[in-house]
């Protein structure tokens, strides 16, 4: 293997993009010594829009397709990948981004909503390669190792954040479908040889359309399962008059980006139902205009000037009286009048239903108070989990940080697994008939009788992936001492497949010393809860969905963000994945640094990614110098919390480069008593020179806050200048630049 092995690091979106710019030559800079290259990657929103498009570009605006570099790189042993958290786009997101792009004079065709004819379709197509979140299942070639990182449990302990108290009369509850949804339906089988399955739509006079050809690996569990959207319907309009007679709000909390085909669908039905006089009075004119209530109520506002205007005045009024009539709506910004059902990347479950919980169960009403709410999650797979956490706080009170235990988690997410993987294979029934599913002979394998409108998904483990995860959670496990939890519901499809699998494969580990479970998510979070509020640890071993749910949900009950848990993919070939927080509160961060200059982002999930990173490195053919420089910034990590030196939310307080100044700072000091004679030396002159000029280093930084950031873009920014804007100490960029 070369002698230099090479860490790539991710250019993506929003805040922690910006902040790269400040970080990676710090990152340069303090791993000369470990013999490493850094590379730059970028797969943004805008990178890959340019990217897909790049046959349709002059030469001088063309770009290379980094994400199928990368989707190369992470199937082979030598991949190092930080990956930074991504847009996980909506279409007015990506609208947004061609528009931005456009305006600099990239010439890319608009998004075309409606296809006219073959050339629009086309072109739609290859843009809705970039909506959701099309990045992570490329690079994810390996499960989910999910835990807080040491430093971060100790400080959240000593420092613990906000958590409301829950009246024990709250009236917040979790709603979701008791029939006909997606966990009714579901259908599995475990392939016993490679084969092609076909997706076929059969109507009522027999006439049969294949839908999609997949192929299916030997061992692999392929499910499919359906979703009766008049079901649906009846289902919201109950929750809704719920709300109405107990005076609560009504929320809706699904995963519109990830879930990108069949959780708009959720959305789309939830408008139709709450707006409902909307549609029966105005519903040719909402046609006309092009309103698609999929991309939410903004949709809507965004199109209105399309009519004249006294239609326009008469939607607008009739809006006006269904908030009269129906119950109040959580809202994302009371402020602004923007609801729940306003866009669908604004509610995301999973991020979401915990901010309720930190709130003591409690949502932003249209008047700016705190009130007691339905938590509406559609399709009952994994709304029980969140009704039994729900159910428990009202029940228990709500968590103290400084005494709960901790939930990790190993997640099953290689090879595209489960729901996530789903996307090419969900399709909405045209008429009343019946979804078939035939196996490599033409045998009918699945049958779903369906009406109009009805929604099809179909998904896949492949046999490698899942016996991964098995040896991913006994490791776990032998590691950490604590039990395992596979979350597996024997009552559900997919699950008993999975099941027989864990019952196969877990006696070929030693499993001395190894406590484990298995239990229907409500009972295992009920398991997990009981040892949280005593304070001990428990790993949940998780499917796809549920990976990304609990690896929000707990580290941010524990330490206030999932921004802050370490995200390891050990990948299938033999490298690593290394994911930095979460991106959700990214967008705000970038407003006010281009209104004031200041940039709250906290780099902490890059700072713990780079050190397991160059941990591997070192196994990859760096020196050994790269072990000492990944165990001094750990230490430094500790001393950057213990010193709360993480960016504040206010000008004039402490933002993201003065934050990455006191990594640095105590990076250097760190290395200069590490050890390592050549290293001290080295890093012995350069704390002493940080340590000198931290007030003058603090100054040069904070004189570039308070005003506004031209940076030219949002989705894709002129770098010179944001270069420029994020290295504003002439100071520190000398003593980093020398280093490097």
């Amino acid at each position: 293997m070369a002698n230099n092995p090479t860490i790539v690091w991710t250019k993506i979106d929003e805040a922690p993009y910006l902040a790269t710019f400040s970080l990676l030559p710090i990152m340069e800079a303090f791993t000369k010594d470990a013999n490493i290259n850094w590379e730059l990657r970028d797969i943004s929103l805008a990178g890959r829009v340019i990217a897909e498009f790049s046959d349709m570009l002059p030469e001088n605006l063309r770009q290379f397709d980094e994400l199928a570099y990368l989707g190369d790189l992470v199937k082979k042993p030598e991949a190092n990948v930080i990956k930074l958290p991504n847009i996980s786009a909506s279409v007015p997101q990506l609208v947004a981004t061609i528009k931005e792009l456009q305006s600099q004079g990239y010439p890319l065709p608009d998004f075309p909503e409606e296809p006219q004819n073959a050339e629009e379709e086309k072109i739609k197509l290859k843009y809705l390669k970039c909506v959701g979140s099309n990045v992570n299942p490329v690079l994810r070639e390996g499960n989910s190792d999910r835990r807080l990182a040491e430093p971060v449990k100790n400080y959240a302990k000593m420092h613990p954040h906000s958590m409301k108290p829950v009246s024990p009369d709250s009236k917040s509850y979790v709603s979701h479908m008791e029939k006909k949804d997606f966990y009714e339906t579901e259908q599995s089988f475990t392939s016993d040889k490679d084969q092609t399955v076909k997706i076929v739509f059969e109507d009522n006079a027999g006439n049969k359309k294949e839908l999609k050809e997949v192929p299916v690996e030997a061992g692999e569990v392929f499910s499919a399962a359906t979703l009766n959207v008049e079901e649906l319907s009846k289902f919201f309009e109950k929750v809704i008059n719920e709300a109405k007679e107990k005076d609560i709000l009504f929320s809706l909390h699904v995963k519109g980006t990830m879930m990108k085909v069949s959780d708009p669908t959720f959305f789309d039905y939830a408008i139709r139902v709450y707006y409902k006089k909307l549609f029966d009075k105005f519903g040719k004119e909402l046609e006309e205009i092009g309103f698609n209530p999929r991309n939410g109520l903004a949709d809507l506002y965004a199109k209105l000037d399309k009519l004249p205007e006294d239609k326009k005045k008469a939607i607008l009024d009739t809006i006006d009286e269904i908030y009269k009539e129906q119950p109040r709506q959580y809202m994302v910004d009371s402020d602004n009048g923007i609801t729940n059902l306003h866009r669908p990347n604004d509610v995301i479950v999973d991020a979401s239903i915990p901010a309720t919980i930190k709130n003591g169960l409690k949502g932003w009403g249209p008047d700016g108070e705190v009130e007691d709410l339905v938590i509406t999650v559609p399709d009952r797979t994994y709304a029980t989990m969140y009704k039994e956490i729900v159910a428990d706080i009202v029940k228990n009170g709500q968590f103290d940080p400084t005494k709960i235990g901790t939930v990790q988690n190993v997640g099953l997410m290689a090879k595209k697994a489960e729901e996530y993987g789903s996307h090419d294979k969900t399709f909405f029934a045209p008429t009343d008939g019946k979804f078939l599913v035939l196996d490599g002979e033409g045998k009918t394998l699945f049958t779903f009788e369906v009406g109009k409108g009805d929604v099809f998904r179909a998904y896949s483990a492949k046999d490698i992936a899942i016996k991964d995860w098995i040896r991913l959670a006994v490791e776990r496990a032998k590691e950490s001492g604590l039990p395992i939890v596979f979350w597996l519901d024997s009552n559900r499809a997919h699950d008993a497949q999975l099941i027989r699998k864990v019952l196969k494969y877990m006696p070929e580990y030693d499993l001395e010393g190894v406590e484990y479970y298995i239990m229907a998510p409500q009972k295992a979070m009920r398991y997990t809860l009981r040892r949280f509020r005593n304070g001990e640890g428990t790993i949940s071993v998780t499917g796809n969905v549920l990976r990304d749910y609990l690896t929000d949900l707990f580290p941010i009950i524990e330490v206030g963000t999932s921004a802050r848990t370490l995200s390891i993919v050990p990948l299938l070939a033999g490298g690593g994945l290394y994911e930095t927080g979460a991106g959700g509160s990214a967008p705000k961060h970038v407003e006010q640094f281009i209104k004031e200059g200041h940039l709250r982002w906290d780099s902490l999930g890059e700072f713990l990614a780079t050190v397991e990173s160059l941990k591997l490195a070192r196994k990859q053919g760096a020196n050994e110098k790269s072990e000492i420089i990944a165990d001094s910034l750990n230490r430094a990590v500790g001393k950057y919390l213990e010193n709360d030196k993480t960016p504040k939310r206010k000008v004039g307080q402490l933002d993201n480069r003065g934050s990455h100044f006191y990594l640095a700072k105590y990076w250097a000091e760190e290395l200069a008593n590490c050890g390592d004679s050549e290293l001290e030396a080295k890093f012995k002159p350069i704390a002493k020179e940080l340590n000198a000029n931290e007030e003058k280093i603090l100054a040069e930084i904070a004189a570039a806050e308070g005003k506004p950031a031209d940076i030219e873009g949002y989705y894709h920014p002129n770098e010179e200048k944001v270069a420029k804007y994020m290295r504003p100490s002439e100071t520190f960029n000398k003593i980093i630049d020398a280093l490097r």
